[in-house]
């Protein structure tokens, strides 16, 4: 009879190893800010071994990988990466965008508080994010056992992509010069932020997101969560630690590109190959090689800057959108014989209309509409003239038409999108200006890295074109998790399916 029972008991055993869900112990997303595809080899003579090089080496490159939407920005593209998801579905139109009638910040939530620090800083959460994140839907998964946590500069690059159940989001407030959170996630600082914030901070008022070591204090701030919070090590559970590096992106579009002036944007790239192989050294140390998950990728692109452009003989230029608005406002006022402003705010490429003031004057709110792209058409700085709705008719290229449609989101967009020619800026280039701008649907804004390594990744390419909405798809497949409840993109079938 023991032995029957002891039979029994073995095979139960070997069943439930057997069943148990093969997960790596730690997946960790990395997003670099404005980190064109191209940086991954214009620099690459100059790259240490250990970072950018290794991940090409020992990773799975997405060479042909592409944003499907537009307006290409910081709080769209976090929000997309890791939810699998477009501004149509997940809701963040832009950086800033329209709610019940009023522009906001698209992480404002009036009803938390900020968790070390008294400012508005600390007023965030992704309440306004309507889709789950690849870190939900590990945590729902895993019973909420994964620890599931976002480390930036910029608070939006903290909260989008860690989501909305995350245990923490911690981002820099130079007023405090510290790392802080909110009451989303929690009513008092971990200690070991305390501890952090007051021995590697600088001094309040110092920005660090302008400055190389920015790059520096992201990461030391992500290796002081990675070990202090024990991620990697938690029983029953996957981790996820989504990093973003912001400094990429404020010093490029301080000083450009690599193809403007000066050295800055070099710097910066240095900085990141060498903090990045440092961290990488760690993970293997605390996590083990082979037991984590890595993806690094970017938000969006950059152009480059139209005086440096120029000076080359190549196309590009700057739209004076100011001066546009304020000619379309008054031809519109003469036309419908009513003082006002009928395109009240532009934020990118999307222009909002007056609704209040089209309403509360009795006008067709389609005639002023048709009326005011007729008059934006006159300006030749703009390529084309779209409605949003009215987007999958208009007469522009099939791919500039889909990622239109795909950014669209009623009442958060505008009502028009005033696209401008491929290297031209949508405000006013001054002489002196040589910073980047992003925004477009050209490549230089929307062709950016997709890199997997580690964990059940083996070494490889495609260039077979892939989309910002697949990478989370293609982590929550390799996780046996569902996908994020707003995912339009597909797995990576070059990744998943590898044996």
């Amino acid at each position: 009879m023991k032995k029957i029972l002891m039979s029994v008991f073995m095979c139960f055993m070997a069943f439930a190893a057997w069943a148990q869900v093969e997960r790596p112990r730690l997946v960790v997303g990395i997003v670099i800010d404005q980190m064109r595809w191209d940086y991954l080899y214009y620099y690459q003579d100059k790259y240490g071994d250990g970072g950018l090089k290794r991940l090409l080496r020992e990773g799975f490159s997405c060479e042909n990988q592409m944003i499907n939407y537009v307006p290409t920005v910081t709080a769209v593209g976090h929000s997309s990466l890791y939810t699998g998801s477009a501004p149509s579905a997940h809701g963040i139109a832009s950086n800033d965008f329209y709610l019940d009638g009023k522009r906001i910040y698209c992480c404002d939530d009036p009803n938390v508080k900020g968790v070390g620090t008294t400012s508005k800083a600390g007023n965030m959460s992704p309440k306004n994010m309507l889709g789950t994140t690849i870190g939900d839907q590990l945590r729902i998964a895993t019973d909420f056992k994964s620890k599931v946590i976002g480390v930036a500069l910029k608070d939006r690059a903290s909260i989008l992509p860690a989501g909305h159940s995350a245990n923490a989001a911690y981002w820099y407030d130079k007023e405090v010069g510290g790392f802080i959170t909110s009451t989303w996630y929690m009513n008092e600082l971990p200690e070991w932020v305390k501890k952090f914030d007051k021995k590697e901070c600088p001094k309040p008022g110092y920005d660090p997101k302008v400055h190389p070591d920015g790059v520096t204090l992201t990461f030391k701030m992500a290796e002081a969560a990675l070990k202090n919070e024990q991620m990697g090590k938690t029983e029953g559970g996957c981790d996820m630690l989504c990093i973003s590096v912001s400094s990429t992106d404020a010093i490029s579009h301080r000083t450009g590109t690599w193809f403007s002036p000066g050295k800055e944007n070099e710097e910066v790239y240095m900085t990141l190959d060498r903090d990045l192989t440092a961290f990488l050294n760690t993970l293997d140390a605390e996590v083990g090689k082979g037991n984590y998950l890595l993806f690094l990728s970017a938000d969006h692109g950059g152009t480059h800057n139209p005086n440096t452009a120029k000076a080359h003989r190549l196309p590009g230029g700057g739209w004076d959108s100011a001066a546009t608005l304020k000619n379309v406002n008054s031809a519109l006022c003469a036309q419908f014989g009513v003082e006002g402003k009928f395109i009240k705010d532009a934020i990118g490429a999307s222009l909002y209309l007056d609704h209040e003031l089209i309403n509360q004057n009795k006008l067709c709110y389609e005639k002023v509409k048709e009326a005011a792209i007729k008059e934006l058409r006159k300006d030749h700085t703009l390529q084309w003239v779209v409605d949003y709705e009215k987007a999958a008719y208009a007469p522009i290229p099939e791919w500039v038409r889909e990622r239109i449609i795909n950014g669209y989101y009623y009442g958060r967009s505008g009502d028009i999108m005033a696209i401008t020619h491929p290297g031209f800026f949508d405000w006013k280039v001054g002489p002196n200006d040589f910073g980047a701008q992003h925004g477009a649907w050209t490549p230089a804004d929307t062709h950016i890295p997709l890199v997997f390594m580690g964990w059940h990744v083996k070494h490889g390419y495609t260039n077979r074109k892939t989309f910002m909405t697949d990478a989370a798809p293609t982590v929550c497949s390799m996780l046996h998790v569902e996908m994020p409840t707003a995912c339009l993109g597909n797995p990576i079938v070059e990744i998943t399916d590898q044996k």
